[in-house]
């Protein structure tokens, strides 16, 4: 195609066949990039309109060691607004890029799933029990292969730890306390706006710690 549009301009060089040209090399570069991006992951689809915020600290600020394996293990207080009319569902995930040292990252290490909440749904208390999740709400499960909320307790640095929240065109199907991966292969083509706020935290002392929590030398997140 390149080459019939070249030969063209060779043989007609007029305004008209530069203009088309141009045209061909813009459709050419346009279908090149698209194949090179590949389809966007859920996690980066949906407008960015919801905000989320916290009372308990804020974005890009540390997280009270309360919310963490150091302190209570309690999930902290969420917030959030800018959730679409036509929002079905809303997800909620807390998991940590920075595993297991920010230095030199290996993966994501997931803290929190939840998911089928109701789209009318705008906070989660502090220490929000099971059993006090908004009706509907199913849970997933973390990388300590727990149906429940554990806060961060890094090995070594200080961790971003991103509090998200996404909103769905539809209610999901029970996937049975799935993991973040099938979750997130669920939401796919569903997701219609998203929003994050970002939480830091770095143990203290931890080279003197004589923590012996199970999940913390297991988990070590």
């Amino acid at each position: 195609m390149t080459a019939r549009i070249a030969a063209a301009a060779a043989t007609n060089d007029t305004p008209r066949t530069r203009a088309v040209v141009r045209l061909g090399a813009i459709v050419l570069v346009s279908i090149f990039v698209a194949a090179c991006s590949g389809p966007r992951s859920p996690e980066q689809a949906g407008r960015p309109s919801i905000v989320v915020t916290s009372q308990a600290f804020r974005d890009d600020g540390p997280i009270p060691v309360d919310f963490t394996c150091d302190g209570e293990n309690v999930s902290p207080p969420l917030s959030w607004t800018g959730v679409p009319d036509e929002a079905e569902s809303l997800i909620v995930i807390i998991d940590d890029p920075d595993a297991p040292d920010p230095e030199e990252p290996e993966g994501v290490w997931v803290h929190w799933l939840l998911y089928n909440l109701p789209p009318t749904t705008t906070n989660l208390p502090r220490a929000v029990a099971p059993e006090d999740l908004p009706q509907g709400t199913r849970v997933g499960r973390n990388d300590w292969g727990l149906t429940r909320y554990n806060g961060p307790c890094p090995i070594v640095g200080r961790h971003r730890i991103p509090h998200k929240v996404y909103a769905l065109d539809t209610v999901l199907p029970d996937l049975e306390h799935p993991t973040k991966s099938k979750l997130i292969e669920a939401m796919r083509g569903h997701v219609i706006a998203r929003g994050r706020m970002t939480g830091t935290y770095e143990r203290r002392a931890l080279a003197d710690s004589t923590t012996t929590d199970e999940d913390t030398i297991e988990g070590g997140r």
